[in-house]
Formats: structure tokens, C-alpha cells, sequence
């Protein structure tokens, strides 16, 4: 089974200039606590809850500051022709629970996450990454 198969396809962005306050308000519209972070048709980056609060907040940035201050410039992706198994090992591996779905031109096609590969996909791929990402 494909990647395709069991993301979301209703993946919501974010710019690097929109402000923390904008971040959050996008979050709890879709009831999610990760956006990737896209400039000029390409991923730059993800910004998560987390970041917002620990690498904003608590360190004295407001909800005016940019995203692109707090966000992680790790771009970790898969593919969305990829094995539902193989990117479960992935995010098992480098311990993430969400990951930008891209296709082969690298345009952000989707988010996958765990609970996707456990619910659609494969449970037992899932249910090795889960363990990995605990530890």
C-alpha cells in the first residue's frame, strides 16, 4: 500500500512571515499541532505547537514575531508513491509522528501520520515506529 493511500490530502501551509499569533489560529481551526512551512512552491521548514510555545514563547517572542524564527528548518518528507511499511520505519527512525506527503516534483501534495498509518495503512509498521519514537 502507497503513502497516497492513506494521508491527508487537505494539507494547510504556512509562510515563514506570518506571525506565531496566525500559527496558532491556523492550528486550532484544523485541530492540528503541525503546518509545514512553505516559500516559493517548496518546503522551507514545519512549525508545531511545540515550537510556538517552547521555542517562542518561552523564550520571550509574541504572537507578532515571525514563524520563520521559531520553525524547524529540518524539511523531512516522504513521497506519496513510497510504502506505507518504508515510511513508517522512517518516521520510527527519526522519531515523528507527522510528515509532509510530496510528490516526485516535490510539491506538497499531504500530510501522513501515524495515526493514518495505523488506522488505513499498515498497524504493525505503525505500531514498530510508535515504539521507536517512545524510547
Amino acid at each position: 500500500m502507497q503513502v497516497r493511500e492513506v494521508m491527508n490530502q487537505h494539507a494547510v501551509t504556512l509562510t515563514p512571515q506570518q506571525t506565531l499569533g496566525e500559527a496558532a489560529e491556523v492550528m486550532r481551526r484544523i485541530d492540528t499541532g503541525f503546518v509545514p512551512v512553505g516559500e516559493n512552491d517548496r518546503l522551507v521548514g514545519t512549525i508545531t505547537d511545540r515550537d510556538i510555545v517552547v521555542n517562542g514563547m518561552a523564550r520571550g517572542k509574541s504572537a507578532d514575531d515571525a514563524v520563520r524564527e521559531v520553525m524547524g528548518q529540518e524539511v523531512l518528507y516522504c513521497f506519496d508513491d513510497q510504502e506505507v511499511a518504508e515510511v513508517a520505519r522512517n518516521m520510527g527512525e527519526r522519531q515523528v509522528r507527522r510528515m509532509p506527503v510530496v510528490d516526485r516534483d516535490k510539491r506538497l501534495v499531504g500530510i501522513v501520520s501515524l495515526g493514518d498509518l495505523s488506522t488505513d495503512g499498515d498497524p504493525s509498521a505503525a505500531g514498530v515506529a510508535l515504539e521507536q519514537i517512545s524510547q
